[in-house]
This record gives structure tokens, C-alpha cells and sequence, in this order.
């Protein structure tokens, strides 16, 4: 059975929690915007030093995007909004 938004939002922002850790330090953080359980987008903010920051688009990529999806089957695509 697929999982609701409500279990993949929780199962993504335990993942998140974790990745914070690592942005806090270069004073940034990213918060959870939204989830699509259907296509398994999922669209997430930017805040602090990484807006802006050319590293952010590595970050989101190479570092939630990819962490996101080993972590959780569902999620196939994450976008920054």
C-alpha cells in the first residue's frame, strides 16, 4: 500500500533532521515545502547562508536529493522552491 503524505513527510524530515546537522554548520538550513506521494517530487526551501549560495545547488542534489532517495524508495526528484 502507498504510503499517505502525512508518513512520507514524517520519513523525510527524520532524513532532514540528520542533513541539518551538516548545513547548520556552514549557517544554513532547508525546510520541507512539500511532498507529492503520487510522483514523489519533493520541494524544499533553502534558508540562511545557502540562499544564494553557489554551493546549493550541489547540496541539493549530491546531497539531499540523493541522500532522500536511498533513504526513501518513494521519493524519485527533489526540487528547491
Amino acid at each position: 500500500m502507498p504510503k499517505s503524505e502525512i508518513e512520507l513527510r514524517e520519513e523525510i524530515e527524520k532524513v532532514l533532521d540528520v542533513l541539518r546537522e551538516g548545513i547548520a554548520m556552514h549557517s544554513g538550513n532547508v525546510e520541507l515545502v512539500a511532498v507529492d506521494p503520487v510522483s514523489g517530487k519533493v520541494s524544499v526551501r533553502f534558508q540562511g547562508m545557502c540562499v544564494g549560495c553557489p554551493m546549493s545547488d550541489l547540496t541539493l542534489k549530491a546531497g539531499i536529493e540523493e541522500t532522500l532517495r536511498e533513504m526513501i524508495p518513494e521519493v524519485t526528484e527533489v526540487v528547491a522552491v
